[in-house]
C-alpha cells in the first residue's frame, strides 16, 4: 500500500505538502489573518466612540461619578469574537463538517483536500485562541480598577455582540469577498446558508446591544 496516497498527515504525504506549500500559502495566511485584523479595528473604533459617549455623559452630570461601562464591554466583545470563532470552527468545521477553511477552492472530498483544509482550520483556531487570550488578559487587568461598571449585562451583551460581529465580518470576508468557503458546501442553496450566517450575526449584535444599552448602562454610578 502506498503511504503517500493513504496517509493524511502533512509530513507523511507529498501530495498534501504540494497542495499546501504552493504559491497560495502566504496569500491564504494573510487573508485568514486579515479578517481578524478587521475585527480588531472594529473593536478599537467601538471602544473609542463608546468612551467619548461615556465622557460626554459624565460631563453633563459633573456632580456624579459614573462607573465606566466601556472597559468591561470592550473586553467582553473581544472574548465574544474569540468564542464565536470557536463555535464556528467546532460545530461547522469539525462536528458537522459542512465546510473547511478553503473548501470552496479545494473541496474536502479527498484526503489531500481534507488535510489542507484541516491545516487552515488549525490556523483559524490559533487566531481565535489568541483573541480569547487577549480578552482574558484584558479581564485580569480590569480586576485592579475600581471605577468600572461591573454589570453582568455588559458581559453578556459584549459576548453576544462580539459573536455577532465575528459572524458578520467573517461571513462578508470569507464567504462573499474572498469566497474561501460556503457555510454548507453540500447544500443546493449555498447562498441561502451564507446570507443566513450574516443574518445570525446581525441578530447576535442586536441581542448584545439590548443588554449593553439598557438603563443601568448610564445610571449605575459610584456614589461619593
Amino acid at each position: 500500500m502506498d503511504s503517500t496516497t493513504t496517509l493524511s498527515c502533512i509530513n507523511c504525504n507529498k501530495a498534501v505538502q504540494d497542495a499546501l506549500y504552493n504559491t497560495e500559502f502566504l496569500p491564504n495566511l494573510f487573508k485568514i489573518i486579515s479578517g481578524f485584523l478587521v475585527l480588531g479595528i472594529i473593536v478599537m473604533v467601538f471602544s473609542y466612540f463608546s468612551f467619548k459617549h461615556y465622557k460626554k455623559r459624565s460631563s453633563l452630570n459633573p456632580d456624579k461619578l459614573f462607573l465606566n461601562p466601556v472597559p468591561l464591554t470592550t473586553t467582553s466583545i473581544i472574548l465574544g469574537i474569540g468564542i464565536g470563532g470557536f463555535i464556528d470552527g467546532i460545530f461547522l468545521h469539525q462536528i458537522l463538517q459542512w465546510h473547511g477553511m478553503v473548501s470552496n477552492k479545494l473541496p474536502i472530498d479527498t484526503i489531500v483536500g481534507k488535510s489542507v483544509n484541516m491545516f487552515w482550520d488549525g490556523i483559524f483556531h490559533v487566531v481565535t485562541l489568541l483573541a480569547v487570550v487577549v480578552g482574558i488578559a484584558s479581564l485580569v487587568k480590569l480586576l485592579k480598577r475600581k471605577n468600572i461598571n461591573p454589570s453582568p449585562r455588559l458581559v453578556w451583551g459584549g459576548l453576544f455582540a462580539g459573536w455577532g460581529i465575528f459572524n458578520l465580518v467573517e461571513g462578508l470576508i470569507h464567504h462573499h469577498l474572498l469566497k474561501f468557503h460556503n457555510v454548507n458546501e453540500f447544500s443546493m442553496q449555498q447562498d441561502l446558508w451564507n446570507y443566513g450566517f450574516l443574518a445570525s450575526g446581525v441578530l447576535c449584535i442586536a441581542i448584545g446591544f439590548v443588554f449593553i444599552y439598557n438603563r443601568s448602562y448610564y445610571t449605575t454610578r459610584l456614589e461619593e
